[in-house]
């Protein structure tokens, strides 16, 4: 079962940062295990890309300003 969603406008940009840096490692050990092992829920891949995506998302945002 994937974890609820952040809220990432809570969080400082350094926060997100550091998030974001957590988030792209976790995702390649799982991709990687899942390329030598396949893994009980694929569909956590998925939600990982998406969370990443969510805090660039933010992190965007707040560079543009808005």
């Amino acid at each position: 079962m994937p974890k609820a969603k952040l809220d990432l406008k809570g969080l400082s940009d350094q926060d997100l940062k550091d998030k974001l840096s957590e988030e792209q490692v976790r995702l390649k050990k799982i991709t990687f295990s899942h390329a030598v092992t396949p893994i009980e829920n694929p569909m956590s891949i998925r939600f990982m890309r998406r969370e990443i995506a969510r805090i660039q998302t933010e992190l965007r945002k707040r560079e543009l300003g808005f």
